[in-house]
């Protein structure tokens, strides 16, 4: 059995979505060794800091929050799919992503584009392959229940807030209670195409997402 872990690591100083609504990390040790004799933090995080799920509350305004969110829903048998070889800013149809699928919709998607090796730049945010609604739609009317992804978002990074749509992937995919998991690390790392994913979210009262720890286990 192989574990692969494909959580980022929370720190200070690690890459954040410019926003008010996305606070920066940050880690203050209250309990000192050696006075308090103990050691504790204090720590500062938004629900989508680092690699998380986002809940449908996210965008659907009455969506379900994560404490609600089946844990048999987002954990257990998952398809690797590798986008790693498409060009930047590509939008991947639903015939691409049927032919990558072999027309198999899985319950779960874990989507490569090692995208992870972009953090700390700014492409990281800007040029990121993504989904068309097209393909959105085909996931959810098939039975996709998780989309697991290396990127920021499924969404075109150009459709930020103001522009004519405002993230409809998100919309699309929450709406129907398929729920995101952004933001993962070494998906490369993996051997297997079927593996187990495991998402473990904070358990958050009415929380629109949490930060998770997610890894995969591979039977070897």
């Amino acid at each position: 059995m192989k574990i692969t872990d494909l959580s980022m690591m929370l720190e200070e100083g690690m890459q954040t979505f410019a926003a008010h609504w996305h606070p920066f990390f940050e880690s203050t040790q209250l309990g000192r060794h050696g006075i308090e004799n103990r050691e504790t933090r204090k720590i500062i995080l938004g629900t989508h800091t680092g690699t998380h799920i986002d809940a449908p509350r996210h965008f659907i305004a009455r969506g379900e929050t994560i404490e609600n969110v089946p844990l048999e829903q987002i954990n257990g048998p998952a398809l690797v799919v590798d986008f790693s070889a498409l060009p930047d800013k590509h939008e991947i149809s639903r015939e691409e992503l049927c032919d990558a699928l072999n027309n198999r919709c899985p319950e779960r998607l874990i989507a490569r584009f090692d995208w992870d090796l972009k953090l700390n730049t700014n492409e990281y945010y800007t040029d990121h392959a993504f989904f068309s609604e097209e393909a959105c739609q085909w996931l959810v009317d098939n039975g996709c229940r998780v989309i697991a992804l290396d990127t920021p978002q499924p969404d075109n990074p150009l459709n930020g807030r103001g522009a004519e749509k405002d993230a409809p992937n998100h919309k699309i995919l929450l709406g129907a209670g398929t729920v995101i998991v952004e933001y993962l690390v070494d998906i490369r790392k993996l051997s297997q195409q079927e593996v187990t994913l495991i998402v473990a979210p904070l358990k958050i009262k009415g929380g629109d997402g949490a930060p998770v720890r997610c890894f995969v286990i591979e039977e070897m």
